[in-house]
């Protein structure tokens, strides 16, 4: 349950119409064009791969709120027997 709720970013989320008033976590969201959370039985990991704009968004913007919530990912992995692994626009960060 850790994993799918702390791991849900999308633009999807969203519901504010106005980007001009959007705050950090509505343009986090809507600049994460693409998120999949990839669980590999044989090798016990869980990957949140993540396509972000960084037109709209920076990477640290992602990291500056979700940090915590990637922790509480690896140590539900953990809990799992499995390794949390996290794919940002093709590059491997944890």
């Amino acid at each position: 349950m850790i994993l799918a709720d702390k791991s849900d970013v999308h633009r999807s989320r969203v519901r504010n119409p106005d980007p001009t008033t959007y705050d950090i976590h509505d343009r986090v969201n809507y600049a994460v064009e693409h998120s999949f959370l990839r669980v590999d039985e044989k090798i016990r990991t869980i990957t949140l791969e993540l396509g972000i704009d960084t037109k709209l968004s920076q990477v640290m913007e992602y990291f500056e709120i979700f940090l915590t919530r990637m922790v509480m990912c690896r140590r539900a992995a953990k809990f799992l027997s499995c390794e949390f692994k996290l794919q940002i626009n093709g590059a491997k960060l944890l």
